[in-house]
């Protein structure tokens, strides 16, 4: 029994130290956010922190993976909005938490090496997104203009430039652009009368 306890505590401490370092991303961005400050706010040193992840990589990896859990795109919360919807509503969110987009963007370049703690999480992540953007049309009424597989690509392939266009310039209104995008290849069905 002490054995399970300990586990169940070494859970709730690794929750915990992902929600403030979810935190301390989204508020001071990825540059400025530090294992320290991240221990800091935890009450632990970033030693103990490495003992939960073992690498800042893999910190950071697992940060993503929370986000897409608030996000609504990790697969066990999925599907509670419609997905045009839901995704949107991401990107707008998105703009509110310019240092997890960073950590984000980063990340993704650095995991592009197929030995980085981050590759698996974005070959991953990459093939449920537009799994699920692609399920989402191919089941609507109208039938959007190129194939569910092709679109999905399309859009997550527009998602991820806009982000990095934003990043460089945060007047690029990354929400309108995705939803002229998605309305102009993959138009809503008119209401019934």
């Amino acid at each position: 029994m002490v054995r399970r306890g300990s586990y169940a505590k070494g859970v709730a401490r690794r929750e915990e130290i992902l929600e403030s370092a979810l935190d301390v991303i989204g508020r001071k961005g990825y540059q400025n956010a530090s294992l320290k400050e991240i221990a800091e706010v935890v009450g632990v040193t970033p030693a103990a922190l490495l003992h939960y992840f073992g690498s800042k990589e893999e910190l950071f990896t697992e940060v993503l993976r929370k986000r897409d859990e608030h996000d609504g795109l990790d697969p066990s919360v999925a599907g509670a909005a419609g997905t045009r919807d839901g995704f949107l509503e991401v990107i707008r969110h998105n703009t509110q938490v310019p240092g997890l987009v960073a950590l984000f963007s980063r990340l993704s370049v650095d995991a592009a090496d197929p030995e980085h703690p981050a590759h698996a999480y974005f070959l991953e992540r990459s093939e449920r997104l537009r799994g699920t953007i692609a399920e989402s049309f191919a089941t609507e009424e109208q039938r959007p203009a190129l194939d569910p597989e092709t679109l999905a690509r399309i859009i997550q392939a527009a998602s991820d430039g806009l982000q990095l266009q934003w990043m460089i310039d945060p007047s690029v209104d990354m929400p309108g652009i995705m939803t002229a995008l998605i309305d102009t290849l993959a138009p809503r069905p008119a209401p019934h009368p």
